[in-house]
């Protein structure tokens, strides 16, 4: 058990305090304060509350995970790279950065081998990574070289100058060819893996184009534009409209794709400034073939 009486930091979020003062994740703060592990005055309080002078912070023990990245010779598809950042490729099946239960493998560990000049923004285990992909979508994801970069960068997702399209397989056909999905998305109380539509005043408001492209036996390929970047957004807002998308196991139909490793689902094109030049970078890929394959077949 470890005790922290408060005597600076007076109105600072009770997550954050003590991100920095125990060098943890704030998810992994958060992940505590809700399995009732932090407690602030012998009660138990949300992760924003804010602390107060003489406050007296518990900490019950708990298993602590170090988070490291190390590098790792593992192959890399580039399709785009200049002083300032990357545009990776990534496979379908490949965890973006190390978090508990996928400590190696992953995309961090592989931009840790190909080069030292990688971002600190996030610190020393999500390096780089300025935005990320769920492990069974791929495509495009961005890379930045240097703090510069990772922050210009980031102000595009967030000011939505930053265009990411996406293709998917959902199961079934949309009611209306093309739409706006507009809701309020946040994690789900009863399975923490998750994220679920919510009321307004919960969550963050999560915004989805979409158009019908090809109408497909029990099935439809539509194209996704992301207007913000919530955690699983267009797999929470698929199967929100009643067609989520195939092969997704977390979503998903259960017992349905069973041929499907995981969901087909692929961040196929991305347009972006460069921070430097200012000229405008777009970059796009084929679908992968176990993609293509599918919508051959049905």
């Amino acid at each position: 058990m470890q005790k922290i009486l408060i005597e600076d930091c007076v109105g600072e979020r009770l997550d954050i305090f003590l991100t920095n003062k125990l060098n943890m994740t704030r998810s992994s703060i958060k992940n505590l304060i809700e399995e009732k592990k932090i407690f602030v005055n012998a009660k138990n309080v949300k992760a924003g509350y804010k602390v107060c002078l003489n406050d007296l912070i518990i900490i019950e023990d708990f298993e602590k995970h170090e988070l490291t990245a190390t590098p790792q010779n593992i192959d890399l598809d580039i399709v785009y790279e200049d002083d300032d950042l990357l545009v990776i490729n990534k496979p379908q099946g490949m965890v973006v950065h190390p978090a508990v239960g996928n400590y190696d493998g992953t995309l961090v560990n592989a931009l840790m081998f190909y080069t030292k000049n990688l971002s600190a923004v996030n610190g020393s285990f999500r390096p780089g990574i300025v935005h990320r992909l769920d492990k069974d979508t791929c495509g495009l994801l961005v890379v930045a070289k240097n703090d510069k970069a990772h922050l210009e960068l980031s102000r595009q997702i967030q000011t939505k100058e930053c265009k990411r399209h996406y293709m998917a397989v959902l199961v079934g056909t949309p009611k209306e060819d093309s739409g706006e999905i507009i809701t309020h998305i946040a994690r789900s109380k009863k399975n923490r893996k998750m994220m679920e539509v919510c009321d307004n005043n919960v969550g963050k408001e999560a915004i989805t184009k979409y158009e019908v492209v090809s109408k497909l036996r029990g099935y439809s390929l539509v194209h996704f534009e992301l207007k913000t970047g919530r955690t699983h957004q267009i797999r929470v807002h698929s199967k929100y409209i009643g067609h989520p998308v195939a092969g997704d196991k977390l979503y998903g139909i259960k017992n349905k794709d069973k041929s499907l490793t995981g969901q087909l689902l692929c961040a196929y094109k991305i347009c972006f400034t460069q921070p430097t030049t200012k000229k405008e970078i777009v970059c796009e890929i084929p679908l992968p073939k176990y993609f293509t394959d599918f919508v051959k077949k049905i």
